[in-house]
């Protein structure tokens, strides 16, 4: 007997049923990669308790994902250096459409579409001249490449849509790479990380560094808050006992603001925040370190710390409905509020490192 499920999907790819929506596959409000204890890979959509609504297999070990804006659509994509992203039906579980990196190029594991989810951006190294180049994707033409253009920097990581629709912010690790040798840093004495701001035609807005001194801190992955403001974590590349903040906030238009917990508990971080979030109002920002095993909370406006929790193995951050949700390669999905933490879901994964909220999962406190 043919499933449910099963049926809709032959409905849909005959043209006899509307485009599915994220409702469609249970109102998930995350998308999450993980490697299943009994092996293989896959992408899940996870609700905000927690829960496992569908996975779709994935080839490799998955980093990121983009969730498209209203169809129940996903682009997974490979850890870096990988030069492939695969673009998944999420009721059939199908691969619609494979993303090949240019040649001379690879993936750096994130992606995002604009508002009226018509076009893909992804991130991506041209290792050959170590230029940090977005690629541009037509959704509509079966994800075919239209053109790129600088992202302003080297080793551009985590790019957002702004709320404004019109504007991606990009952090630009300052980091270059090659396939061939691996996962290595290159350039670390003379490493040159940023926060570019593009328009979605490629022109550079503004952008962010940090101190001269401070050039080893690795801008990679960032949130983006119903206002505007912009946090990212950093990651040290220098002698951990001089690791300065792993938090940088930035509104356009205004100085960086740097946040740091106090000293022994910075310390604990151990100079690599994983992920970055803003609560679910907004009114908080939190970093994570696997390394160091914890969550630090900071207060969005003041940068002043606010808490932390010990969690084992944790990376993965995304706004919750009352504070966060938070992950672990234990195969645990935590609820976390006032510096308490609750489980939720405990399953036989190893979640991956983010957390990609679907739609905006922020709101305006």
């Amino acid at each position: 007997m043919l499933s449910r499920r099963g049926m809709l999907s032959g409905m849909i790819a005959a043209g006899l049923w509307p485009a599915r929506c994220w409702a469609d596959v249970g109102g998930p409000r995350y998308l999450a990669a993980a490697q299943h204890t009994a092996g293989g890979y896959a992408l899940h959509g996870v609700s905000v308790d927690g829960v496992s609504l569908f996975s779709v297999p994935l080839p490799t070990r998955g980093h990121a994902a983009a969730a498209h804006p209203s169809r129940a659509e996903a682009v997974a994509f490979a850890r870096r250096p990988g030069t492939y992203a695969i673009v998944l039906d999420c009721l059939s579980g199908e691969v619609k459409a494979e993303l090949t990196a240019p040649e001379g190029r690879h993936f750096y594991g994130h992606g995002a579409f604009s508002a009226d989810g018509g076009l893909l951006f992804t991130t991506e190294n041209d290792f050959e001249t170590a230029r940090g180049v977005v690629g541009v994707w037509d959704v509509a033409g079966g994800y075919t490449r239209l053109w790129e253009f600088s992202s302003g920097g080297v080793g551009p990581h985590e790019l957002r849509l702004m709320p404004d629709g019109q504007t991606l912010a990009i952090g630009n690790g300052g980091i270059e790479t090659h396939p061939e040798a691996g996962r290595a840093k290159l350039n670390i004495p003379f490493m040159a990380p940023n926060l570019t701001y593009v328009s979605l035609s490629g022109e550079i807005l503004e952008q962010v560094a940090p101190p001269d001194a401070e050039h080893k801190n690795s801008m990679r992955h960032l949130a983006v808050g119903p206002d505007g403001q912009v946090a990212l974590a950093l990651q040290w590349q220098g002698e951990v006992t001089d690791a300065p903040a792993l938090l940088m906030l930035h509104k356009r238009g205004q100085a960086p603001v740097w946040a740091r917990a106090p000293e022994a508990l910075h310390a604990a971080m151990e100079g690599y925040a994983g992920s970055v979030s803003f609560s679910g109002d907004g009114r908080q920002v939190g970093i994570t370190s696997p390394r160091g095993g914890r969550v630090q909370v900071f207060d969005a406006a003041s940068a002043a710390f606010q808490n932390e929790v010990l969690l084992r193995d944790v990376c993965g951050l995304a706004p919750g409905t009352d504070g966060f949700v938070a992950s672990t390669g234990q195969g645990v999905f935590h609820a976390l509020t006032d510096g308490q933490a609750r489980v939720l879901q405990d399953q036989a994964v190893a979640w991956d490192n983010h957390i990609v909220p679907i739609g905006a999962a922020t709101r305006p406190a």
